[in-house]
Formats: structure tokens, sequence, C-alpha cells
């Protein structure tokens, strides 16, 4: 094994935090240089991710020529278009779509074999979805950022806790996104298929995320709801909002925070749902 420089993770009894944190970025780097051998698709999505941002930015400043004071529901011109280009770098990033992976293995029966790791399915998929965020930030985020920046005037932030709060908003909003699709997923171990609720996550997400418009151009209870009942905001309108500095500091905090608690929440409940279909799967003699 020492001729070949080849190397076996051991964990250690005596160290389990660090074994713990040793197996975890493994899996977060498996996954990025998984998504990191598709180079022909990255940069086809970045091409397709610039083009409907053309389309989306002119409709939006369309809107906003047409709005009171050319501020619809309080956005700028400038904040109009970083909405638009930023959201369309943050699409690839989130992932929003085209996750099946564990509704197939369900499907096919290969997760019995995800059983019997010592990591468990929650973790180990969270891992590697966190390397592809990496690797969408480093490859499908800055490409329509740059190009709006090139066409569009777009907003610098001028509060000192705008940056780190966007950082925080967009690891958070991976996170929930994830628990979102993990759950979605999830529906196939009692469905057997999981393409109607994956139908249905595709149409409504990106509405009510944010994608197509921003939330703020519905009534206001509605979206008050929105952000309160449902974590969908916290996909994209909100990293989206304290980007271009929508609210106040202290709304953008809470913004944040309401962003962590369902977060956290969604991933509590992956744990959950996985723990009944495992005992599920041995009812079954699975």
């Amino acid at each position: 094994m020492d001729r070949i420089g080849a190397s076996v993770l051991t964990i250690s009894p005596g160290r389990p935090f660090r074994a713990s944190l040793t197996t975890f970025g493994a899996l977060v780097w498996s996954g990025f240089r998984r998504y990191a051998t598709y180079r022909q698709a990255t940069i086809a999505g970045s091409f397709t991710n610039i083009v409907f941002g053309f389309l989306r930015c002119y409709v939006l400043l369309a809107v906003a020529a047409g709005a009171v004071g050319n501020r619809p529901a309080g956005y700028d011109v400038e904040q109009l278009a970083t909405y638009v280009w930023v959201g369309q770098g943050l699409l690839a990033v989130t992932g929003m779509w085209g996750w099946a992976e564990l509704a197939d293995r369900i499907r096919t029966g290969d997760i019995a074999s995800d059983l019997l790791r010592p990591v468990p399915p929650v973790v180990s998929y969270l891992a590697a979805d966190l390397g592809r965020a990496l690797h969408g930030v480093l490859t499908r985020f800055l490409g329509p950022v740059l190009v709006g920046l090139l066409f569009f005037p777009l907003v610098t932030p001028q509060r000192w806790q705008t940056v780190p709060l966007f950082v925080l908003s967009v690891l958070l909003a991976v996170v929930g996104c994830f628990g979102c699709r993990f759950l979605i997923n999830a529906t196939a171990y009692w469905l057997q298929d999981a393409r109607g609720p994956q139908m249905l996550w595709t149409l409504g997400s990106g509405v009510l995320a944010g994608l197509y418009f921003p939330l703020r151009l519905l009534p206001e209870w509605l979206t008050v709801t929105l952000w309160v009942a449902t974590p969908l905001p916290g996909l994209l309108q909100t990293p989206l909002d304290v980007l271009v500095e929508r609210d106040p500091p202290a709304l953008q905090a809470g913004l944040v925070a309401l962003q962590a608690i369902w977060a956290v929440l969604l991933i509590w409940l992956a744990t959950v749902v996985q723990r009944r279909a495992e005992r599920k799967l041995v009812v079954q003699g699975g």
C-alpha cells in the first residue's frame, strides 16, 4: 500500500470529532470532484442561465418603467438588475432542480447499500451537495454575475454587514434547498416513484422561491405568509434581498435568522423521515 501511495481513512475512537470532520470533508470534496468532471454541462448550463438572465432582466426593467417612480415593490432599476443576475447564478448554487439520486436508489433498491455505510444518508448526501454547491459558486455563479456587470448597472453593497450576511444566507439557502429536495425524494419510500412530487416541486419552487419575479410584487399578506409558513422564500428571495439591501439592517438579520430556523427544521425533518423509512424497510423485509 505504501508503494503506490494509497491511504485508508481510519476513525480513531479517541478522536471521534476530528474523524467526523475528516470524513465530512472527504465527502464534500468527492461531491466537488464529481461535478467538476462535467465540464461541457457546466459551460452549457452557464450559457443557458445567461440567456434567461437577459430575458428576465428586460421583463423586470419593463415593469419598473411602468411603475410609479420606477420602483416596483420598492426596488429601483439597479436592484432589479442585481436581483436577476445574481439570482441566475444562485440557481445553480442552490441546485433547486435536477436531483433525483435518492429517489432512483430507492426505486432500484440500491439504497440498501447506503444503509450499511457508517455515515447516515442525510449526512452523506448533504456533504456531497455542499461540494456541488462549492463547484457551482466557482463556475456557474461567476459567469452570470460578470455578464450582468458588463451590460447592466448593478448594486454595490453600502453596509459592511451585507456581504457576510449574504454569504451566510447563501449557505443556509443551500442547506434548506437540500432539505426540501431530500424530503421530496424520500416520498419514494412510500410511493415507489417520486416523479409526481418532483414535478410539483419543479413547477412550484421557482415561483414561490422568487426566481421568476420578486415575491414582494405580490400582495403583502401573501408575501408574509409565504415567508413565515414555508421555507421557499429562503431559497432565493432572502439572499437576494439581503444583497440588494432591500430592507433595513435589523430586518435583514431577521430574515436570515428565519432562514436558519427553516434550514435546521428541514434537516431535522429529513432525519426523522429517513429513520421512519428505515423502520418501514425492516418491517417489509427490505
